[in-house]
């Protein structure tokens, strides 16, 4: 279970990264209630996900899935580029998140 609540911590970190992108600059009211909100469930998450788990790897593993959903997002929301360097650079990140969940003593 803490597994899971730190995958579901992650998609909500991918939330206000990019909702950060749409409030332009915190003066759009609702995408920055929207982020603000996003942020909280994020972090909540993650501390109850942290009472089972390494932090170091919590953490990691946190920041993985908010950085590979983010850079994906971007890719196809934002227009940001694409090239087969980013991508191998992604799996990168995917691969180690795996290890991490793989050779974690929880």
């Amino acid at each position: 279970m803490p597994w899971l609540i730190l995958v579901i911590a992650g998609l909500f970190e991918i939330a206000w990264a990019i909702g950060l992108k749409y409030t332009d600059g915190f003066t759009r009211l609702w995408p920055t209630v929207g982020t603000v909100v996003a942020m909280v469930i994020s972090v909540v998450l993650l501390g109850v996900a942290m009472k089972s788990l390494p932090v170091g790897t919590a953490y990691a593993v946190w920041t993985g899935i908010g950085t590979v959903g983010t850079v994906i997002l971007g890719m196809v929301l934002l227009g940001d580029a694409v090239s087969m360097m980013r991508v191998i650079c992604i799996l990168l990140i995917v691969t180690g998140i795996v290890g991490l969940k793989f050779f974690s003593p929880t």
